[in-house]
């Protein structure tokens, strides 16, 4: 399997400027855990298969269990997510899902049980950007397979 081109190459300064949305998302304060975990949710309905080896990666290397992984295309049915988890995962599919109609009020109501203004707008930002992460990587078909986590990558000393 080959890529069909490098948009990072091919495009410097749209790839840095998505790599600063996800900069800020790191800093929001919402917990890196969700973000990741609406990143895969997000990535198995958009079938980028880059993106879903990138974050079942990150989150298998900040110590996510491996039911709570295989489980996520079925969290409405199992037990393994808090009600704010829960509140993310529906604002993921519902702003996912556009094409399926507006986000539905019902939806706006149950998230915002969980998360203030602020913490929605960094939400639905970090939907935003997942999916565009998404669409660049299926559109250029990247390669999934060579990504590591960087918890997992050796720490250079310096003198």
């Amino acid at each position: 399997m080959e890529a069909r081109f490098n948009y990072a190459k091919a495009a410097p300064g749209a790839f840095k400027a998505m790599l600063g949305l996800v900069q800020y998302l790191h800093e929001c304060g919402l917990e890196k855990s969700l973000l990741t975990l609406i990143d895969l949710r997000a990535s198995q309905i958009n079938g980028c298969a880059y993106c879903l080896d990138m974050h079942w990666k990150d989150l298998r290397a900040d110590g996510e269990t491996e039911q709570r992984l295989y489980s996520l295309d079925a969290w409405r049915e199992s037990p393994f997510y808090s009600d704010r988890e829960r509140a993310a995962l529906e604002w993921t599919e519902a702003l996912t899902l556009l094409t399926n109609g507006h986000v539905p009020d019902e939806v706006y109501e149950q998230v915002r049980q969980h998360f203030n203004e602020k913490e929605l707008s960094d939400l639905t930002l970090a939907v935003v950007t997942i999916n565009g992460w998404n669409r660049l990587n299926i559109s250029a078909r990247t390669v999934p397979g060579d990504y590591q986590p960087a918890k997992l990558h050796p720490v250079q000393k310096t003198a």
